[in-house]
């Protein structure tokens, strides 16, 4: 998948913010009053990453600089107010998720199989993962790079 300007809009709008266009990539900055916490999100679209080229997400924060590379999808949440960036390669999957209230969180190289079944037969330290990842479980069982995990809701309700 390729971001385009439809996609960093949906993502603008899901955390309240407002992205500019800055030649090869998109920013979106906004902040947290409450926190005092300030975030900033660089989209680069397929761009050169070595050899090969692919998304690139960078976050900027106060005390923290994280980059997910070569990003396949991304899952909305807007009841949630966050958007998670998945990264997949060889069984591992890679989340950034980044939220409205200038929050971030990184997961790893996770192993796709503990994205589904019962959480609770995990140990505590591994269930977080799996538990914040598990909505990119649809994203990539359907291989579409986007998703709105709002319409499942939907969907649930009908």
């Amino acid at each position: 998948m390729k971001f385009n300007t439809t996609d960093i809009g949906n993502i603008a709008k899901a955390l309240n913010a407002e992205y500019k266009e800055m030649g090869p990539n998109y920013r979106i900055s906004f902040e947290s009053k409450e926190s005092g916490r300030k975030l900033s999100i660089e989209i680069y679209p397929d761009t050169k990453l070595g050899k090969n080229s692919g998304n690139l997400i960078t976050v900027y924060a106060s005390s923290a600089f994280l980059q997910l590379q070569f990003c396949t999808g991304y899952v909305i949440s807007r009841a949630l107010g966050e958007v998670t960036f998945i990264s997949r390669h060889e069984g591992k999957v890679s989340g950034l998720i980044v939220e409205s209230g200038a929050g971030c969180s990184l997961y790893s190289n996770v192993d796709e199989t503990v994205l589904s079944g019962d959480f609770t037969q995990l140990a505590p330290e591994v269930m977080l993962s799996s538990i914040a990842l598990s909505l990119s479980e649809q994203l990539i069982t359907e291989s579409s790079g986007r998703l709105d995990a709002d319409s499942l809701l939907e969907e649930d309700d009908e």
